[in-house]
């Protein structure tokens, strides 16, 4: 049975436990959105710029300058020096008040923790961004002291900045401290649809969780932007694209014991949705206005 029934809400009118839906809440709500990467600037101009103009309804743009790295096993970073077209592409972007993240990749927890922020100084020093993407980030108890410690690096690195934690699945509840926001949906609509919200994120304000959904279909984006609303997430990113490579590593399991795969890159986000003024004129100003 599909996750938005009548049984989410009590004989009261109020929402379940884990039903984070707001009264009076209709349509879109008070979502927002958060692209999570673009292909480079050179091999995406439009869209780049089409950002700039959409300000309004932008919580966060992530920069990768680099994509994959050579050896396959990181996913990108600020590159190995300045790129003039990355940027020209975030000047643009913080004129228009837009927050601007480095994506940084955790790697399932496995990334050594000073190339970690090696890679923080250099999208800060280069590209003067507003805060990080940490991709990749793992999940369990285990892992939320050394990523504690790599956030509150990062907090006193970019005084401050805003950190998402890109983990994509309900992580123990210890890292919802962690960090000013939690990825914790990134897949196909085919399971978005069916997803169900943890618990504990009834005590927490919908600003801290962000979605990301791939293969949205036209017809089905109102659906999405309840699902999002009932669920408790105030960003999202809805895309018709969908993935040519599916990229690994989200719910990988970090043992010592177990390898984190290769990074296969994934290209849904490589471009903007084919719906996208159709979001945005739902959230905020259209691209044309």
């Amino acid at each position: 049975m599909p996750h938005l029934t009548d049984s989410d809400v009590t004989a009261a009118g109020r929402p379940r436990p884990g039903c984070r839906k707001q009264p009076g809440e209709e349509g879109w709500g008070r979502l927002a959105l958060g692209v999570p990467g673009l292909a480079h600037p050179l091999l995406a101009p439009a869209e780049w710029g089409g950002l700039s103009r959409s300000g309004a309804s932008l919580d966060w743009v992530v920069l990768n300058v680099s994509g994959g790295r050579v050896d396959r096993k990181v996913s990108g970073g600020p590159g190995e020096r300045p790129d003039p077209h990355c940027l020209e592409a975030v000047g643009r972007l913080r004129n228009a008040g837009v927050c601007v993240l480095g994506h940084l990749d955790l790697c399932g927890g496995e990334r050594p923790h000073a190339d970690l922020i090696g890679d923080a100084c250099h999208f800060l020093e280069w590209y003067r961004v507003d805060g990080f993407l940490l991709d990749r980030c793992p999940a369990d108890r285990a892992a939320l002291s050394r990523v504690c410690r790599t956030t509150a690096m990062l907090e006193v690195l970019s005084d401050d900045g805003h950190l998402v934690l890109g983990q994509g699945v309900h992580p123990y509840p210890g890292y919802a401290e962690a960090a000013d926001q939690l990825i914790t949906f990134c897949g196909h609509w085919t399971e978005y649809r069916w997803s169900q919200v943890a618990e504990w994120t009834a005590d927490y304000p919908a600003e801290r969780f962000a979605h990301v959904v791939q293969g949205v279909p036209r017809t089905h984006l109102e659906e999405a932007a309840r699902i999002a609303r009932w669920q408790g997430a105030s960003t999202v990113f809805f895309t018709d694209r969908t993935e040519r490579a599916a990229r690994a590593g989200h719910s990988v399991q970090t043992g010592r014991s177990q390898r984190i795969p290769e990074y296969t890159a994934n290209t849904a986000f490589d471009t903007l949705p084919g719906y996208w003024d159709e979001i945005v004129s739902q959230i905020g100003l259209g691209v044309s206005e």
